[in-house]
């Protein structure tokens, strides 16, 4: 059954209506494809989500889990090998897979914020002639792919007195770098070796486009959202007169805090109340990163507590914000899942309050899902357990 669509959707230009965290969380999800699963296609899902951040090589592969119905780790794989989907560094300075038609993008959009990344650096490559470093750079990734300390040894060698992680910083920021191949690809191994994504690809870089396509599809995804939720989400400064430019054709409403948001005028805005199912999410998951506000999925009591410093935890949502944290590792033990017992892989859940006996239930049944999607080879001989880190005090 369709969710009721909320009443918000009947907003008033001259009194905005106000949304709710909840609200705002149910209208994300929803364009997530977090309230339920969708029989979209990955290379689909994955240019819908605009990338999906991808700092280590597995994620991809959980978020997708979490969200496509009938999922099988192999179908991104083919894409990652056909060369349909990419690593690249695009938005927040951090590592996204995206298709190729949008590497060859939004690298472009977000060159601002890589040339500001490189200002830092600007201290460690005195004398460096960035034009000339750019160029030798391109003409070792694109003779073969080069790994990131040879990439930074040959351009030590042409300016002995700089700083050799500023000169690959500066490569990085310089070209578009894609990881290639088969780094990231399900059940394979490989070190991290760089090349540019027009030769890889095939295909030029698109000259930098206007951020309008780019504010819109970021509302489709992450909507309804402030300029500074867009602007976090994107690593740009500068994006109000872009949002400005496109008032005429979108809707805009007011948090709780009366923070402006806007919003595409046909996007799903279900229900506060609609059901959302548990989701098991990877590190960095764009749905908990995409906004300035996060409150919408991470309750104010529970922040920064998906991650310490730089390191984040893979995080479980119950009812559509975060609940607790989870962990895979190896171990033995009594199995929740078929079949385990001594080397069975083991998922640990660690709630970050208290479970409802049915929350807890769902839960468990969420991650016997995943772990049966998303397994390997060694965990089906083996099986694996599902527990939770601490005594649960279940709700009657």
């Amino acid at each position: 059954m369709a969710p009721k669509r909320s009443t918000a959707a009947k907003t008033n230009p001259a009194a905005p209506v106000v949304l709710s965290p909840r609200a705002l969380g149910r209208a994300t999800l929803e364009r997530q494809l977090l309230l339920r699963r969708t029989p979209m296609s990955a290379k689909d899902a994955v240019e819908h989500l605009v990338g999906l951040q991808a700092q280590n090589t597995r994620p991809p592969y959980y978020q997708l889990c979490a969200r496509l119905d009938g999922f099988a780790p192999a179908e991104l794989a083919e894409l990652m090998e056909s060369r349909e989907v990419v690593r690249i560094v695009t938005l927040r300075s951090t590592i996204h897979l995206h298709t190729a038609a949008d590497a060859l993008t939004l690298r472009p959009l977000v060159q601002a914020a890589r040339d500001r990344e490189l200002r830092t650096f600007r201290k460690g490559l005195t004398g460096v002639d960035p034009d000339r470093l750019g160029a030798l750079a391109r003409e070792l990734v694109e003779e073969r792919p080069r790994t990131p300390k040879e990439i930074r040894e040959a351009l030590l060698a042409e300016w002995p007195e700089a700083d050799p992680q500023a000169l690959g910083v500066a490569a990085r920021c310089l070209l578009p770098l894609v990881q290639v191949t088969p780094r990231g690809v399900w059940g394979r191994s490989g070190r991290v070796a760089l090349t540019t994504a027009e030769h890889w690809l095939g295909s030029p870089s698109e000259p930098v486009p206007a951020p309008d396509a780019a504010v819109l599809r970021y509302l489709g995804a992450f909507g309804p959202a402030s300029v500074r939720d867009m602007q976090t989400w994107a690593g740009l400064t500068r994006l109000r007169e872009v949002f400005e430019r496109l008032r005429p054709r979108l809707m805009t409403f007011r948090d709780e805090n009366g923070t402006e948001l806007f919003d595409l005028p046909d996007a799903p805005r279900p229900d506060e109340d609609t059901p959302a199912p548990p989701r098991f999410l990877p590190e960095f998951d764009n749905v908990l990163l995409g906004h300035a506000d996060r409150t919408r999925v991470i309750p104010p009591r529970y922040r920064g507590r998906n991650g310490n410093g730089n390191q984040s935890y893979g995080t479980v949502l119950v009812d559509g914000f975060l609940a607790a944290i989870w962990r895979l590792g190896g171990g033995a033990g009594a199995g929740a899942g078929p079949g385990a017992g001594p080397g069975a892989t083991t998922l640990t859940v660690q709630p970050l309050g208290r479970l409802s006996r049915a929350d807890h239930d769902a839960v468990t049944e969420e991650a016997v899902r995943m772990l049966a999607t998303l397994t390997t080879a060694a965990t089906d001989a083996h099986g694996y357990d599902i527990r939770f880190a601490t005594f649960v005090d279940f709700e009657r």
